[in-house]
């Protein structure tokens, strides 16, 4: 059975990559936990991405562990909206 995605994830460049590598492993399994939902279901949690209200193309992708919060900024093309 094929997955069909709600969403497709590329990375620019290594910017994200590079900045992963640095995590701790639980960070590294909730962020794949979090990039894994926003890919897959139509409607994502506003608490895990969310519309930048001063821009007119960037979301933001945002990751808790503990008392710790990582956002980073995503952009989407028009078939992934």
């Amino acid at each position: 059975m094929k997955e069909k995605f709600a969403r497709n994830i590329f990375y620019y460049k290594n910017y994200y990559l590079d900045f992963y590598s640095t995590l701790n492993p639980e960070v590294k399994k909730k962020f794949n936990w979090t990039l894994q939902l926003v890919s897959e279901i139509e409607r994502v949690p506003e608490k895990y991405f969310s519309f930048m209200k001063s821009s007119s193309a960037l979301f933001e992708i945002r990751v808790e562990v503990g008392s710790n919060i990582y956002s980073f900024s995503a952009s989407l093309t028009r078939e992934n909206l």
